[in-house]
């Protein structure tokens, strides 16, 4: 989206504030000069998914990117997801399924994703061992797609997902949000609507979104505060636990409408210490 989908409204003021220079422009623009920029930040680059190899290629070409290339590639797979509960961060439970591999259905409602996708394309939710369920996975595997399957968590539909933001390695603020799967996307058909409201973690939730981030960076091999913007989406588990559904650290939106004047004021110094 050349402009954004309109969060960062109240960001740009907050840049200016500090004496930056800030305008858009499109990752695959060959004319906008990425190279001569102090930062380039992305944000809502949503069209990747099916670009994703000359995305990730562009990305290696810009100079200082937040966050850097090496954190997108291993972002824009949501095989990362394995790794987070293979490092003990309560996760969703993921069986990852190549084109090609045979899975047995959960017996138990389900979903069904790509690996490499945005805003909730390309995700469908099954009935215990819903024969519906080889089609979509059989349409993604010809499209050459890893899926990722998942056990559906009931919590979605009454609590819906929160998400904590963090700037700098920092916690900023929370929002929690809700989209029925199915639903109608945006008119430019990138996303599916959402519906976001302001909310305050629990302590366990905040918990849980703080090991993530320190399991990401220790993966990585990077510290927190390299980390310009991430985003930690949690559901709670059938026994109420906490569990990361995904771990946002490249392009996510960042619910600056739904936070705190303050919020835009975080962001624009964390790309201060970006440049320190």
């Amino acid at each position: 989206m050349p402009e954004g989908d309109g969060d960062e409204t109240a960001v740009l003021p907050a840049l200016a504030d500090l004496g930056f220079t800030v305008r858009w422009a499109a990752w695959d623009d060959p004319d906008a000069g990425f190279a001569s920029a102090d930062l380039v930040v992305l944000r809502a680059a949503w069209d990747y998914p099916p670009r994703r190899e000359e995305f990730l290629g562009w990305c290696e070409t810009v100079p200082v990117l937040s966050n850097p290339a090496t954190v997108v590639r291993w972002n824009t797979d949501k095989a990362y997801l394995v790794e987070l509960l293979d490092s003990g961060v309560p996760t969703v439970p993921s069986t990852l399924v190549e084109p090609g591999e045979q899975v047995r259905w959960p017996g138990r409602p389900f979903v069904v994703k790509p690996t490499v996708g945005a805003g909730s394309r390309g995700v469908a939710k099954f009935a215990a061992g819903g024969p519906d369920a080889e089609a979509h996975l059989r349409a993604l595997h010809e499209d050459g797609l890893t899926a990722l399957v998942q056990p559906y968590q009931s919590s979605v539909d009454t609590q819906g997902e929160i998400a904590l933001v963090f700037f700098g390695g920092v916690y900023s603020h929370a929002f929690t949000k809700s989209v029925q799967l199915g639903s109608e996307v945006d008119t430019a058909g990138l996303y599916l609507e959402e519906s976001l409201a302001a909310a305050v973690p629990a302590p366990q939730v905040r918990a849980v979104a703080e090991d993530a981030l320190d399991a990401a960076c220790t993966l990585l091999g990077i510290l927190r505060a390299e980390l310009l913007y991430a985003r930690a989406d949690l559901v709670r588990g059938d026994d109420g636990r906490p569990l990361v559904l995904e771990l946002e650290l490249t392009e996510p939106s960042l619910g600056f409408r739904q936070a705190d004047p303050g919020a835009p004021l975080r962001f624009a110094s964390a790309v201060r210490q970006q440049l320190a």
